[in-house]
């Protein structure tokens, strides 16, 4: 008996039923979805100290989850803090002094300069007596008793005195009248300045802390303690965790049907049965080729758009990176 017919028409009958069954779950297929394949996006941001010291301590190792203002890290401290102590002695120093300024001469010091005035008035009065006393004999004796050395040398001490004596009045304003206004603001100036000096200091003891700017994950830990810190050398690598979002493709047939605020649900392969809600985020307005990561065949080579679909994953089942189906629900305006 031939077999070859029998196995023909077992062929055709396997295709048939093949053929049927693609119809049957082609028809199956939902029409108010739109299917596209994404990651889960990683965003990071690298942390540095905003000095030039060793690392003291570490407070969080790789995989750490850590919060807005949570310590991570902090530099040794011992030459700043005894800077700041320097600068607060100099405050002090400062201060003293325009106080002393703004008070003025004491009463002590007014009464020594009015000392000191009546002291030159006498030695300018002595001097001018015997000046007049050496002229009158000179006259008396028509200049044989007194030389013209000795009337020259009385003139110079009468001119002498009478300049200590105006140098000693002089003074003495300057003592009733006080500080120049001059001076009392250099002296409030150089204040402000080893107090601003102080600020910045303790501005640098603020930055030897380093915390985390916002709620992530610790990705890397790029220093040890005793390492040398820099500003251009980064000490953490953060995982930024909310908000997350899946970047996904579609092409420009599709870009009509998605729509910024629409409804999609976020599958993994490691939880196929379990969805996640979100939502479209963005929507890019320039076109781009796909990403290698995106390997459906229909895309590999074509000019996509680029999308975020924000989700609350609030059990955190997505890890940053990992693959994932974004299933956009469409809305009656927006079906083919």
């Amino acid at each position: 008996m031939n077999k070859k017919p029998l196995i023909a028409v077992g062929v055709v009958a396997l295709v048939a039923a093949a053929g049927g069954w693609w119809y049957f779950h082609r028809a199956a297929t939902p029409t108010d979805q739109l299917v596209l394949y994404g990651n889960v996006d990683v965003r990071q941001v690298s942390l540095a100290f905003n000095a030039n010291e060793r690392v003291a301590e570490l407070a969080v190792r790789e995989g750490d989850r850590v919060r807005a203002g949570q310590l991570l890290g902090r530099l040794d401290t011992r030459s700043l803090v005894l800077r700041v102590a320097q600068s607060q002695a100099r405050i002090g120093v400062q201060e003293q002094a325009l106080l002393r300024l703004k008070t003025g001469s004491r009463p002590e010091e007014v009464a020594q300069a009015n000392a000191q005035v009546a002291a030159a008035q006498a030695d300018a009065d002595l001097a001018q007596q015997q000046l007049a006393r050496l002229q009158a004999i000179g006259q008396t004796t028509a200049g044989r008793a007194v030389s013209q050395q000795d009337l020259d040398s009385a003139q110079a001490r009468r001119k002498v005195a009478q300049a200590q004596l105006d140098n000693a009045r002089k003074a003495q304003q300057l003592v009733v009248i006080g500080p120049r206004k001059e001076d009392i603001a250099q002296a409030q100036a150089q204040l402000e300045s080893a107090r601003a000096d102080l600020a910045l200091m303790n501005h640098q003891l603020t930055e030897a802390e380093l915390k985390a700017p916002i709620d992530a994950v610790v990705r890397v830990c790029l220093l040890e303690p005793g390492d040398m810190a820099s500003p251009q050398r980064p000490a953490f690598t953060l995982a930024i965790t909310d908000p997350k979002w899946v970047r996904a493709y579609v092409a420009e047939p599709d870009l009509s049907r998605v729509q910024p605020g629409q409804a999609a649900n976020v599958t993994t392969d490691s939880q196929p049965g379990e969805a996640i809600a979100g939502k479209v985020g963005y929507i890019s307005s320039v076109a781009e080729f796909t990403p290698k990561t995106v390997q459906t065949e229909e895309l590999r080579s074509s000019l996509v758009y680029e999308i975020r679909v924000m989700v609350d994953d609030k059990q955190d089942r997505l890890r940053l990176g990992m693959p994932a189906t974004v299933r956009l629900q469409l809305t009656a305006t927006s079906k083919p």
